[in-house]
């Protein structure tokens, strides 16, 4: 950076992070006025968590779900960190990484997500697995597959949380455990996805039930252990046996926000004008899952990839127009739907005038999210590899 290069700063390389580096690299800036944009996430890699679920049922391949950084900003100017972040000095504009280097910025984006809290039920940190992330999943991965080699005669999962994540999970494993799976979705909710759409509720309760998921409603967690989870309905206490235990309920910030001497809400959410800009700090920015999302009436929006993909579009222009001398936009969240994976070969998708559910929905779903995919090379990429992948599975099967 030189002595006159003004420099952004772009912490977490998810939906919110990596698209508004990618969007700020596109803007007409001029030669004179160009920021350093650098990106830092402790991963090497850009995960699409919408397609997270598809790594269970081998639908999709790791590659295509979540391409290196390198890849991705191969031909930007964006330069990429693989970091954690260790401290923020918002008084001297520092951040302070890992590896004790310090790095300057003149404006700041705060995109790190949050994390699933596993302190609140006894046992769960230490016996229940989140489903955030590729560890996740690999961690998912490999108890699946020690318990199918083992060949019992059934597997029990118990998943925590009738939300998105903890229904698609449902179909995905009843779709790969067919017969031997044993699973139940338990809410403490009269009913699973109480913020979706009826259409998307009625047609993921169908995909349940024709996959013979048990559903544990008004039901809370009391207890976790090895091999065990304690349930609480109506006042009685009822101990379950389970081979793996999921959790999808809940978001926690990092303390490494929550210390941040910024303006936060009870839930140590950052508070965010309207710009996207932290209250009382027009030089940072925070999106996502850190952030306490409003629009510009002030209507709190959910913490969705759809949400984050679209305040990065604002983000970045509010940026450039920061250095560029033009005024910025109030966010406006443009509700374009809600998808569900329901298992393989089977979605819901409400919105746009819409109501699709099945094969169809299926379709629509995986086409839309490859639109979605950070860059045309991997979205060719990946498209190719959708349309020839079912050749090479007829070709291996007939050998």
């Amino acid at each position: 950076m030189t002595n006159q290069q003004k420099r952004i700063c772009i912490i977490g390389g998810g939906f919110g992070g990596l698209y508004t580096a990618l969007r700020l690299s596109e803007l007409p800036w001029q030669q004179d006025q160009k920021p350093e944009i650098i990106l830092i996430d402790k991963s090497d890699r850009f995960l699409f968590s919408p397609l997270l679920y598809e790594l269970i049922t081998g639908e999709m391949q790791t590659w295509e779900i979540a391409p290196p950084f390198a890849e991705i900003l191969a031909n930007t100017d964006i330069v990429f960190y693989q970091e954690e972040v260790k401290g923020i000095d918002i008084n001297d504009k520092h951040i302070k990484l890992a590896d004790s280097r310090q790095l300057s910025y003149d404006k700041l984006v705060i995109a790190l997500g949050g994390k699933t809290p596993l302190t609140n039920v006894p046992g769960a940190i230490d016996y229940a697995i989140p489903f955030r992330n590729l560890q996740d999943a690999y961690r998912l991965e490999e108890k699946l597959r020690l318990l199918e080699e083992a060949e019992q005669d059934k597997i029990r999962v118990a998943i925590v949380g009738g939300g998105y994540s903890g229904v698609e999970l449902a179909c995905k494993l009843a779709d790969r455990l067919g017969e031997k799976g044993r699973i139940r979705l338990i809410d403490r909710g009269d009913k699973i996805l109480k913020d979706s759409p009826e259409f998307n509720r009625e047609a993921a309760t169908k995909a349940l039930e024709q996959s013979r998921v048990w559903l544990d409603l008004e039901t809370e967690v009391e207890q976790v252990e090895a091999d065990t989870i304690s349930l609480v309905y109506k006042g009685k206490v009822d101990t379950i046996p389970v081979d793996i235990i999921l959790w999808t309920v809940g978001n926690q910030v990092s303390e490494l926000i929550t210390q941040l001497p910024l303006e936060h809400n009870e839930e140590g959410l950052l508070i965010t004008q309207p710009t996207l800009q932290v209250n009382q700090q027009e030089d940072i920015y925070a999106l996502g899952d850190v952030a306490d999302n409003r629009d510009a009436t002030g209507q709190k929006v959910p913490a969705t990839a759809q949400v984050a993909f679209q305040q990065s579009d604002y983000c970045a222009w509010n940026l450039w127009a920061s250095f560029t001398h033009r005024p910025l936009l109030p966010f406006r969240y443009q509700p374009l739907g809600e998808m569900m994976t329901l298992g393989v070969d089977n979605a819901t998708l409400a919105g746009l005038g819409m109501k699709l559910d099945g094969s169809i929905a299926y379709i629509a779903r995986r086409l839309i999210y490859l639109y979605r995919l950070p860059t045309l090379k991997h979205q060719l990429t990946v498209g190719f590899s959708w349309i020839t992948q079912p050749l090479v599975n007829l070709i291996s099967n007939e050998d």
